[in-house]
């Protein structure tokens, strides 16, 4: 008999639209034969099933349902690909978990915990998991900034403490600039995080549990044609994407074996993506990604495609591994 499987999409975030296409993907390459596939759109106006017509038909909230044809229709599983809130920071994984209905991202409170960056490096700095010179602000703080640049030094990059996608960041060259810089972050979250520059090679790693075992996936360099990884470079071509990277073997051995640690310290589950840039052979930890794109534009799915495992297989995989 097929499963049932409601493919969320959408969110409250400014990566709606990003998270619209992740969806399609993941509904375009899912088996028809094997499953019935549901594309949900979450918004905060409503959470609606979106037929092949455009057809809205409104989600129940109290069990995750909806009535088709006169015939209510409950979910044997959740795809997640909802980038931002609330499908990656634990809101949707805690209700699912209350609705006791699987999901294919991580448990809430890894969501939460790889959301928000300055708790994410809080919490793995005492494994020795090394990370760039860090500032805190929280919005209303008096903003003192020779502190700033005595703690992060320049250049440096404000960024929105919980976001994606990059938006609200900004690389800051000159102490002029930081001010402008810190309220654009603020327009995406109210509590930022201001990082040194670290200047080498920049990765980007994927792991997956795959086939009951955590993988780690080919690794990306990014080449970015702008200052750096920017909205543009990541969704308009403004960057190169090399995979595998053109790193030496020992910054791969040493990358590939930092990611799964961290997956597995996390106790993540699911897809992830990890940000990573290599200082000589040791690679430091930008941030991690607990629903990253699924666009075919995106990172995941070619380091998968360049692992030999189809579009399909990936997505059923995520199905299965949590149906078990």
């Amino acid at each position: 008999m097929k499963k049932n499987i409601a493919i969320i999409m959408g969110g409250y975030s400014s990566e709606y639209g990003i998270s619209l296409k992740s969806g399609k993907v993941v509904y375009d390459y899912l088996d028809k034969e094997k499953f019935n596939c549901f594309p949900i759109h979450i918004s905060k106006s409503k959470w609606v099933f979106v037929d092949e017509n455009d057809k809205e038909t409104p989600v129940n909230r109290h069990d995750f349902s909806l009535v088709k044809n006169g015939q209510k229709i409950n979910f044997d599983c959740v795809f997640n690909a909802i980038h931002g809130s609330p499908g990656e920071n634990g809101l949707l994984q805690a209700y699912f978990e209350l609705m006791n209905i699987p999901q294919t991202s991580c448990d809430f409170y890894q969501a939460a915990l790889t959301f928000n960056k300055r708790d994410l490096l809080s919490v793995l700095k005492p494994y020795g998991i090394k990370c760039a010179p860090s500032f805190y602000l929280n919005k209303g703080d008096v903003v003192n900034e020779k502190e700033i640049i005595e703690k992060v030094k320049l250049p440096c990059f404000v960024k929105a403490n919980k976001s994606g996608s990059s938006y609200g960041i900004s690389k800051v060259y000159k102490k002029e600039e930081l001010k402008k810089a810190i309220d654009l972050a603020y327009m995406e979250d109210d509590e930022i995080i201001i990082e040194g520059f670290l200047d080498g090679t920049e990765v980007s790693v994927g792991v997956i549990t795959f086939e009951g075992k955590t993988k780690v996936l080919p690794i990306t360099e990014i080449v970015s044609e702008n200052d750096f990884f920017d909205y543009e470079a990541k969704y308009e071509g403004k960057s190169q994407e090399i995979t595998p990277a053109r790193i030496s073997k020992k910054q791969e051995e040493n990358v590939t074996k930092l990611a799964k640690k961290i997956y597995e310290i996390l106790k993540m589950k699911g897809f992830s993506r990890g940000e990573y840039i290599f200082l000589d052979n040791e690679p430091y930890l930008i941030e991690i990604n607990a629903t990253p794109g699924l666009t075919k534009e995106s990172i995941l799915p070619k380091q998968a495609l360049q692992a030999g495992i189809s579009l399909s297989a990936l997505f059923e995989n995520a199905i299965s591994e949590v149906l078990v």
